[in-house]
């Protein structure tokens, strides 16, 4: 090792440190009780289609999950490890108890990581995925479950997966700590798919609605995989966030996004009052605004810091001026508003003011 290199200085821990790490250990340790269950296809699948239209089966998907996103050859696969006897993850599953007092408890589970493996052996088993892809099987390509023999069938049927049944004893706390760390795989949940997960409660039911609202779906146009990747919620929490509390906002946006959503879930708000505020921000923006959010007509995708700018910016100006009507909105195509909404440096505290501010300092003028 020659002398210019730098050589880290030996750390050395002490007793105390040692102590107070495993004291923090101690600390930290959380109850998880779960069971280990061996199901063979054909009944898991039995427990999660049975009861599936009237949201009464056994094992369920809950709404915040991400919807199907595996492709066709991704999930033949899935398949192609069943059929080569290939270890399967284990599915994770929670056993909640009714969620109000009173109501009937149907002893259901609740899939915590697992919703893309049962509903790909749901859709092979119904005949509604046609084998694909497959590097190791190449003969059973462009079958369906009914074209293979009959023997084969049940053999596929016999095959067992393995689930982790968190009991009810398991706090809140545990299964949405497991939750977050287990989707963090190949194809994680994105932020707003994962704070479904973590945060539920009745801001975020609110975001789902207002993200369907047609009006906000004509003004903010978004591709489909953004739409079932719960980008429409993810722009309404940035939209009330960003209203209330932009002059707070420090670099991390997931932060700040998430601290607001707690805050939210924590204490009574006036779910009305979210409502209006952001209605009279659309209804303005369709009056006034001929391409809504987005740059121009046609196009079908909206930029966050766009919709932050104009949809925030609105909201302010209305709550000094519930009946103001702009002079004129052609500095939406100014230099300067580009530079603001540019993504270059768009995480800073001062362009995050300075673009919302520019938007409802205009409209006012």
């Amino acid at each position: 090792m020659s002398k210019a290199q730098n050589v880290s200085p030996e750390i050395k821990i002490t007793d105390e440190q040692k102590e107070a790490a495993e004291t923090e250990i101690q600390e930290n340790r959380k109850v998880v009780d779960y069971d280990t269950k061996e199901y063979p296809v054909e009944v898991l699948v039995d427990k999660y289609k049975k009861g599936l239209e009237d949201d009464e089966n056994e094992i369920y998907i809950p709404d915040y999950q991400r919807n199907m996103v595996w492709s066709d050859e991704r999930q033949s696969k899935f398949i192609e490890s069943i059929f080569l006897g290939l270890p399967i993850p284990y599915i994770f599953v929670a056993d909640l108890p009714p969620e109000r007092e009173g109501e009937e408890d149907l002893a259901r589970l609740e899939i915590v990581d697992g919703t893309q493996r049962i509903r790909t052996l749901h859709r092979f088993l119904e005949n509604k995925l046609r084998l694909c892809g497959m590097k190791k099987l190449q003969g059973l390509n462009n079958f369906k479950f009914s074209d293979l023999p009959i023997s084969r069938q049940r053999r596929f049927n016999r095959s067992t997966i393995r689930m982790i049944v968190l009991t009810d004893k398991a706090d809140e706390e545990v299964r949405r700590d497991l939750f977050e760390r287990i989707n963090t795989g190949s194809i994680s949940l994105n932020d707003m798919e994962k704070r479904r997960g973590i945060s539920p409660g009745p801001f975020v039911n609110l975001l789902e609605e207002l993200g369907k609202d047609p009006r906000f779906v004509k003004l903010c146009p978004l591709s489909q995989s953004s739409i079932d990747s719960r980008e429409p919620e993810e722009f309404v929490l940035r939209f009330f966030a960003y209203l209330n509390n932009y002059k707070k906002f420090d670099r991390q946006v997931n932060t700040f996004l998430n601290t607001y959503l707690e805050s939210k879930n924590k204490g009574q708000i006036d779910l009305d009052s979210f409502r209006q505020d952001f209605y009279m921000m659309l209804d303005f923006v369709g009056k006034y605004f001929p391409n809504g959010f987005s740059k121009a007509k046609g196009h079908v995708r909206t930029p966050r810091i766009r919709f932050e700018a104009i949809s925030v910016g609105v909201a302010l100006a209305l709550k000094q001026k519930k009946d103001l009507i702009p002079k004129s909105i052609d500095w939406l195509e100014s230099e300067e508003f580009k530079e603001y909404t540019t993504s270059d440096a768009s995480n800073s505290r001062p362009k995050v003011i300075k673009r919302i501010e520019y938007v409802r300092d205009n409209l006012l003028r």
